[in-house]
């Protein structure tokens, strides 16, 4: 029995104490206790989870429009190419090259068919047109192992001016890809598996650990891993297009060294961006090697076949400049290797250099605040 003057409460005034109710979380309740689906859903979606969902859609339109305006519509523009013919037509033959409607070529008279070769081998040029002037037949040579596409445009170029001087041009291809790099673009899929993991890894750490990490030592520490990870990287995915595959052979150490200096290049910057700007700075590297990155870097068509802009930045951005140090290397004898290399220790220095200096300057502030507020309360006088 109760006590005199004492009612128990009733059971619907009996107090929740359930851990997931709405008033727990601040969400108005109804009538029978639930929390109104408008009022769910402004608790679920926040203001800077909307803001993080348009982000992503931003990106996304911008990867259609990025490889969409790369890729719909190839056209030549200035493909470097050499002339061989005697003294006395060869100036004619570059003028008319160059004068071609559109300037898809951008050609120059050598001395001879080796010096052609040499050029070829070395990157200065993509063909060259050897005029025969005791015939009706000259030839083309081109190196497709540096884009089957810019050669079979040289070749379809040079078969239209021939054909409106009644003539025929048999085309040679001087050095092709290897029989398991198919249409040679191994190097731009490798390069793509590495900043890929690059930047993807750097997330993970972010993400795990904090975007932004907190001082100087921990965003050392991060770096670190990154510059191990790199090196395991690189060494992998060697293994893979080497003994694995037999696409890119000859050449492990190099393209280990190349691959590790394209993963931490993209890993050091990625984690720069979330230094500086949270979890925001993953997005901004996905802006930079995926949707500005892949379709300009001259993998499936060189820069000569691009529009100005992706053509313009292609190399200047670690999936370009990783791609052609690999192709370079692996078929050309390292020819003009030393720029993209430049372009990708510039970007692992920048990386570096930016997250650190970003902490430290971060953690003067802190310290800054800290001493300021703790003169403030010592000054005060007793009350």
């Amino acid at each position: 029995m109760s006590s005199a003057g004492t009612t128990p409460p009733p059971p619907d005034e009996t107090p929740s104490t359930t851990p997931d109710s709405g008033a727990s979380r601040g969400v108005p309740a109804l009538p029978d206790g639930s929390g109104g689906f408008a009022a769910e859903l402004r608790d679920a979606i926040s203001f800077r989870a909307f803001l993080l969902v348009v982000g992503g859609l931003l990106i996304q339109l911008a990867f259609i429009v990025s490889y969409l305006g790369a890729f719909h519509s190839p056209t030549p523009h200035r493909i470097p190419a050499a002339v061989v013919a005697p003294a006395q037509v060869a100036g004619k033959v570059a003028a008319q090259l160059n004068g071609l409607p559109g300037e898809p070529v951008k050609a120059v008279v050598v001395a001879d068919e080796a010096e052609a070769r040499r050029q070829i081998m070395n990157r200065t040029v993509d063909a060259a047109i050897l005029i025969n002037p005791a015939g009706k037949t000259d030839s083309l040579l081109v190196a497709s192992a540096g884009g089957p596409s810019v050669s079979q445009t040289a070749a379809q170029i040079a078969q239209s001016v021939e054909k409106t001087q009644h003539r025929q041009v048999t085309v040679t291809d001087i050095k092709a890809p290897n029989k398991e790099d198919g249409r040679g673009l191994s190097s731009f899929y490798l390069v793509i598996g590495w900043v890929v993991g690059g930047y993807l890894t750097a997330s993970i750490l972010g993400v795990a650990g904090g975007a932004r990490p907190v001082n100087r030592h921990r965003t050392a520490i991060r770096l670190g891993t990154l510059a191990l990870f790199a090196v395991v990287s690189g060494l992998g995915g060697a293994i893979i297009v080497d003994p694995v595959f037999s696409a890119l052979t000859g050449h492990f150490v190099a393209l280990w060294a190349i691959g590790a200096l394209v993963v931490f290049a993209a890993a050091a910057v990625t984690t720069a961006l979330q230094t500086l700007c949270g979890i925001i700075g993953i997005g901004l590297s996905i802006l930079l090697f995926v949707v500005m990155g892949n379709p300009s870097a001259g993998g499936v068509y060189p820069a000569s076949l691009l529009p100005r802009f992706w053509s313009a930045i292609g190399q200047s951005l670690p999936p370009g400049a990783g791609t052609t140090a690999v192709r370079n290397t692996v078929y050309f004898g390292g020819s003009a290797t030393s720029g993209p290399l430049w372009v990708l220790a510039a970007y692992a220095v920048a990386g570096v250099v930016v997250a650190m200096a970003t902490v430290v300057v971060r953690d003067r502030r802190a310290g800054a605040g800290t001493g300021a507020g703790a003169g403030a309360v010592a000054g005060q006088e007793p009350s």
